[in-house]
């Protein structure tokens, strides 16, 4: 995208809108524009972002190349291009961004009605998520050959697309998830296959994170009624973290990381326990949290260069960080003084990165928006 001009939109005076008050600010002031800092989660996305998101994504969801295909190519008929392997989720460089681009859409839509993309944003969703795209798409995924296809990240944000779809009230776009899902069927049923099967969970802070994988696989569980899902992600969660303690959290961030391992199991948990039992967790996962320890976990990462597309996944990182503790901080009891460290942490973050979303580079605009917009929209 690296040529791509954003006219209107006005990055610029945008970014300093969302950023220049951050740093410096404790969690309970707000900025001198007299609106509320960016770690409070709503508050910053209004129109002019979201239309700034918006166009970030509609040049992405339709953007075949570059492209990297997590494609295991079985024999000499399978080598077909990205659009032919996927007829909905070839864009955005991969499968895992296409999808959460669709879902950024559905999103943003979703919180401003109003949008002047509306239209643009309804007739790519109302393309790429048609009945016949999606059924080819769950016939991939169900190939007993493709078990390991986007597990679990994948497998993740499109569970969270189909919830945002499922509580969409837009009569256009109502049908959409009905058309998902077969596939949404199609990933639960892998999750239940799997999640037996894994020993182990995978720690590291990138797209195989189970911890994230869950998280809002459970997400979508309690709000389609899942029970089986739900009841095997909660059982799982608990075998794999309950009895972790003391994280080692000077091992972050890792070179290539846009997940915190002890924060997006510390995420995971506070869906998974009540408020009072997730508080006794953390004290002892993260013993020195209330000191304001370990420093390198509460501080923004530095992001070196932009244009490598592994460096770049620090600024998910940032982000992701920040989302975790905002909602560490509400999962917590009231008067906790993990809270403010939380969230002074977490309006940090957000600030160290959220002025180079529409970096110019596509190493990072292809997916950095959805990871913005999760964490600035409300649930």
């Amino acid at each position: 995208m690296g040529g791509m001009s954003y006219g209107k939109i006005g990055w610029i005076g945008l970014m300093l809108v969302l950023v220049q008050p951050v740093l410096d600010l404790a969690p309970d002031m707000k900025a001198e524009t007299g609106k509320p800092i960016p770690c409070d989660n709503g508050t910053v996305l209004d129109l002019e972002t979201a239309s700034a998101f918006a166009e970030i994504a509609l040049a992405c969801v339709g953007r075949e190349f570059p492209n990297k295909p997590g494609h295991v190519v079985m024999n000499a008929d399978q080598v077909l291009r990205p659009s032919e392997l996927h007829p909905a989720f070839y864009g955005c460089f991969d499968w895992h961004s296409s999808v959460h681009g669709h879902w950024m859409l559905a999103r943003l839509l979703a919180c401003f009605p109003e949008i002047e993309e509306g239209s643009r944003i309804k007739e790519a969703l109302i393309c790429n998520l048609s009945k016949e795209n999606i059924l080819r798409e769950a016939a991939y995924l169900g190939d007993e050959d493709r078990k390991s296809f986007e597990r679990t990240y994948g497998w993740a944000w499109l569970l969270k697309l189909a919830e945002e779809l499922d509580r969409s009230s837009d009569p256009d776009l109502i049908g959409l998830a009905e058309n998902l899902q077969p596939l949404v069927s199609a990933v639960i049923e892998r999750y239940i296959e799997f999640l037996p099967r894994q020993s182990y969970p995978i720690r590291r802070g990138v797209h195989s994170n189970t911890a994230f994988g869950m998280a809002f696989a459970l997400d979508y569980a309690r709000s389609a009624g899942e029970v089986e899902l739900e009841s095997m992600v909660v059982e799982r969660s608990r075998e794999y973290f309950l009895s972790d303690r003391g994280c080692p959290c000077e091992w972050e961030p890792d070179g290539d990381d846009f997940f915190s391992s002890c924060l997006i199991e510390a995420d995971l948990m506070r869906r998974v326990l009540g408020r009072n039992d997730f508080g006794e967790w953390l004290t002892r996962f993260l013993p020195g949290l209330d000191k304001g320890l370990p420093a390198n976990l509460l501080t923004p990462a530095i992001v070196s260069d932009r244009s490598d597309p592994k460096i770049v996944h620090l600024d998910g990182l940032n982000i992701s960080r920040a989302w975790c503790m905002n909602s560490m901080a509400s999962a917590l009891p009231e008067g906790d003084a993990r809270i403010a460290i939380l969230k002074e942490s977490a309006c940090r973050h957000a600030g160290a990165t959220l002025g180079h979303i529409a970096s110019g580079r596509y190493e990072g605009e292809h997916w950095l928006a959805s990871f913005a917009v999760y964490l600035l929209s409300p649930e």
